[in-house]
């Protein structure tokens, strides 16, 4: 519904979630956050979703949490944060634990918990206009939605040290160049780009996708000879899957395999 915080659509394996308070930057408040909540529980478990599209509606992608419901909070802001960074906590984890890819779309603007949106996106295509600013010290209040752990794994701790304690903008060309995002485009190709690269990603062997995101998620707390071993596992169990015996088919076949009927 158009006055969801959160709309939702599933086409064709694919997810399309979209941040929709357009008139307050898609800022992140409890009753969105909920939402997304929800929507990562739902993109986790139906078996019919492929790919996961997230995006914003309007000019921003997301301003970051909504400071203006703070306003009554008085001496409660720490209880109110707990509640809306903690939702917002596990509709991330979610969408990081979902056995498929997550794209992201940054079509304007992201600062705090919106830049942390960003970053948790398996690829990352970025507006040419669009620009990230961690902005938390500004407030007096330190990164949440894990940028923490994501910015210093992306860009290196010395260059996540300046963009988070210096609040300095990064306009979408450094973006790129520095790997927040995977790459920019013009703000008139996004939507196309996007379209195409969602399609690619619903069409791949997803299981084997959502293996290697849990691979990735936990090889720099991993030593390596136990990555070598779990990086077996992995391969035995994709070699057991019917996405394999498709994906040998069309090999031996010399065609383009079909995973999506396995």
């Amino acid at each position: 519904m158009s006055g969801s915080p959160v709309l939702f659509d599933l086409a064709a394996g694919i997810a399309r979630v979209t941040l929709n308070r357009p008139q307050s930057g898609n800022a992140i408040d409890l009753p969105m956050a909920r939402a997304l909540a929800e929507v990562s529980t739902r993109c986790q478990t139906d078996t019919a979703i492929r790919c996961v599209v997230l995006t914003g509606a309007g000019r921003l992608f997301c301003a970051g949490g909504d400071v203006e419901s703070f306003r009554t909070a008085d001496d409660g802001v720490d209880s109110l944060l707990s509640d809306l960074a903690g939702t917002l906590h596990r509709a991330i984890a979610g969408f990081a634990r979902m056995a498929k890819p997550l794209l992201v779309l940054v079509n304007g603007p992201a600062a705090g918990a919106g830049f942390s949106l960003a970053l948790a996106g398996d690829v990352v295509l970025c507006a040419r206009s669009a620009h990230f600013t961690a902005a938390y010290g500004l407030l007096g209040l330190t990164a949440d939605g894990g940028m923490s752990w994501w910015l210093p794994r992306l860009v290196g701790l010395r260059k996540a040290q300046e963009i988070i304690l210096t609040n300095r903008r990064i306009k979408a060309d450094e973006a790129e160049a520095i790997g927040i995002v995977t790459r920019c485009v013009e703000d008139d190709a996004l939507a196309a780009e996007g379209e195409a690269t969602a399609v690619r990603l619903a069409s791949a062997a997803t299981g084997a996708v959502g293996a290697a995101r849990a691979l990735l998620r936990t090889t720099f707390e991993t030593a390596y000879e136990t990555q070598l071993e779990n990086e077996l596992q992995s391969m035995v169990r994709a070699g057991a899957s019917a996405e394999c015996r498709e994906g040998l088919r069309s090999y031996f076949e010399k065609r383009a395999p079909d995973f999506e009927k396995g």
